[in-house]
């Protein structure tokens, strides 16, 4: 199963970005992202959508619900 961490990691590594760029586009630590990153932690409703906007993907598919990125 897909992982949102998984996810994470696949869409900020397609883009080009750092995890410290990555963080610095969610407006949150370095450690709080790598958290997310690394499924110990998950976003906030707020913190997904900006994140599904950000990397044009839809929430089901950042969250792993979905293979298809526009679902």
């Amino acid at each position: 199963m897909t992982t949102l961490g998984n996810r994470l990691k696949e869409l900020r590594l397609e883009a080009n970005l750092s995890q410290s760029e990555a963080a610095k586009i969610m407006d949150k630590t370095l450690r709080t992202y790598q958290r997310y990153e690394n499924d110990e932690r998950e976003p906030g409703i707020r913190a997904a959508l900006n994140l599904a906007r950000y990397y044009n993907v839809s929430v089901n598919y950042l969250v792993g619900d979905s293979d298809d990125r526009k679902l």
